[in-house]
């Protein structure tokens, strides 16, 4: 490399770093995944007997969305037990069988914890609506009273991130009109009281009973969201949590007060042998700000929402691989990749849609069609251009297929509160939330034995289906396959970065050499593995530097040997 210009990103980690700084975690949507009872809805006995999977495909760690009791109001976001299983998924036996069963495998267990909110079938929110004002049990919730002579009025004007006002107002004991509560999200959940004691007494409890089971760590919903500004001040902007906007001006998002609950969060998990971890659902901006969630004390890592917002541009991948990178480097902290989740517009279909354009909050049939072709293209290349990146990275289930959005479910099938709460303003995530299809001549595509399936699956599962991609040159699956197995050998995820050729232009003009190829090296562990990854996204194939010998390309090169557009490959020197 030292006849390129190269700017120097970030060191290598040590080679005994903790598993978690490289971790590549795959996320499972339990009711998604595979059914075991034909029921329609997956459950974990179906997601043990598809363990093996996930083992083949070479991934360190499962993250569970969450399969607590709950009504399912919000697809299990909503809980009303902490502590036991959801009867539509299974039993604590079960869930104790599928922790052996991963463990085996040699695959760690990180579970959901919603600790912004409970459903409002939980027993200390029933216990709240049947208790006084000013009573201990509302004291562990957001009630307050309503403005105006006769208290109609919200006490502000806060808004629902599921649309609407963020406020309901109670029927009392005695009949009358009441307090309101506070729902950051629907009006079936509740958000609790943080400065209470008691919380977080109770959280910290429900920790230990699931690190007792064995659960090697916890992903956290909404962990920017728990502390509220005092005084519960007006804030007339929209509401939004998959979006980094507003939240430096937000008195309900990324608050000073957090970091103190997650330091005794942290303490708690250090007292267990086995680095068990937790990682923060936090849509925060800037980097700066982001980074505090993982410092020493506090998280282990924290999704990387800036690279999944990212447009399909050099100059704009470029500036959040460098800044996120410093920020994190700054507080000794790996940074975390993403690309998508239960919650986002699958990338697939994502990086089919103009560049630069809003990210959608759904599709539907009667919205502009991603460029099917060119989004699982780019999807492809993404992917691989992450997974060459170092510190951990988390992929979405179904990725691994090139799955896309289904972007013609019919309205009738639609379970998002946002889709309800808005009156289908927001189509909402359940495009991104359709079972998984594992062989193409089976009842719903293998997901369930009986046919059943609680979202239909669109006709385009079928040859995306695990079996007719395992074992086949130049799938998606065989893509992913080789490059976990890739980035484990040559250490990717610890190795040492730096950009290759000229970063002084900011342009996003992809006429110009600088910003139509993302060139980036790889020291790779303990620097033994030197990699090349480059990034085509011009509109010109590209050559791979003399000396270089071709590992993995996202698609094929040209005849001639050239680099593609919308390609990625990665290159031994």
């Amino acid at each position: 490399m030292t006849d390129l210009q190269t700017t120097d990103l970030h060191a290598a980690d040590p080679a005994d770093s903790p598993w978690w700084r490289d971790a590549v975690i795959y996320q499972v949507y339990p009711r998604s995944w595979a059914d075991g009872d034909g029921d329609g809805v997956g459950d974990l006995p179906g997601i043990t007997s598809r363990l093996g999977h996930l083992a083949e495909l070479g991934v360190d760690a499962i993250w569970f969305s969450p399969f607590f009791r709950s009504p399912q109001k919000d697809a299990g976001y909503d809980v009303s037990d902490y502590r036991d299983i959801d009867p539509l998924f299974g039993t604590l036996a079960d869930a104790d069988a599928l922790l052996a069963r991963a463990h085996e495998l040699g695959l760690r267990i990180i579970v959901d914890l919603v600790p912004n909110h409970s459903s409002d079938q939980h027993a200390w929110f029933q216990e709240a609506l049947a208790a006084a004002p000013g009573s201990e049990a509302r004291e562990r919730y957001m009630f307050r009273d309503g403005l105006g002579a006769d208290g109609s009025t919200p006490p502000n004007d806060w808004r629902s991130v599921f649309g609407g006002p963020a406020w309901t107002r109670i029927t009392e004991p005695d009949g009358t009109p009441g307090q309101w509560y506070l729902h950051l999200f629907d009006s079936s959940q509740p958000d609790f009281n943080w400065q209470n004691p008691v919380v977080r007494e109770e959280f910290e409890s429900v920790l230990r009973f699931w690190l007792d089971r064995g659960v090697d760590g916890f992903r956290v919903d909404v962990a920017h969201g728990l502390i509220k500004k005092e005084g519960l001040p007006p804030f007339p902007l929209e509401t939004e949590m998959i979006s980094q906007d507003n939240t430096a001006l937000s008195p309900f998002w990324d608050q000073d007060g957090v970091h103190e609950i997650y330091r005794a969060w942290r303490s708690v998990l250090d007292e267990y042998e086995g680095d068990r971890i937790m990682c923060a659902e936090a849509w925060v901006a800037p980097a700066e700000r982001a980074a505090r969630y993982v410092r020493p004390d506090e998280f282990h890592q924290a999704f990387n929402f800036g690279y999944l917002e990212a447009p399909w541009r050099v100059a704009d991948l470029r500036t959040v691989i460098t800044d996120s990178l410093s920020a994190n480097d700054s507080v000794g902290a790996p940074a975390t990749w993403v690309l998508s989740n239960h919650d986002v517009v699958r990338h697939a279909s994502r990086l089919g849609l103009p560049v630069g354009q809003k990210r959608p909050n759904g599709i539907s049939a009667s919205d502009p069609q991603p460029d099917a072709e060119l989004g699982l293209r780019r999807a492809r290349a993404a992917s691989l251009l992450m997974l060459a990146l170092p510190g951990g990275a988390y992929l979405y289930q179904g990725e691994e297929l090139g799955l896309p959005e289904h972007t013609a479910l019919d309205h009738h099938y639609r379970e998002d509160p946002t889709f309800h709460r808005t009156s289908g303003t927001e189509v909402g995530r359940d495009g991104c939330r359709v079972p998984m299809p594992w062989e193409r001549d089976a009842p719903a595509y293998g997901f369930s034995a009986t046919g059943a399936s609680w979202l239909p699956q669109p006709p385009a599962y079928g040859d995306l289906a695990a079996d007719q991609q395992a074992g086949v040159a130049g799938s998606t699956l065989e893509l992913y396959r080789a490059a976990l197995a890739l980035r484990d050998e040559r250490g990717l995820g610890l190795g040492g970065l730096a950009l290759v050729g000229d970063t002084t232009t900011d342009s996003t003009d992809a006429d110009t050499a600088e910003d139509a190829v993302l060139t980036l090296h790889n020291t790779g562990r303990g620097g033994e593995h030197p990699t090349l990854v480059i990034a085509n996204l011009g509109t010109e194939p590209v050559a791979l530097p003399e000396g270089s010998a071709l590992l993995l390309a996202s698609g094929p090169l040209t005849d001639d040997g050239l680099v593609p557009t919308d390609t990625t490959i990665w290159a031994a020197l």
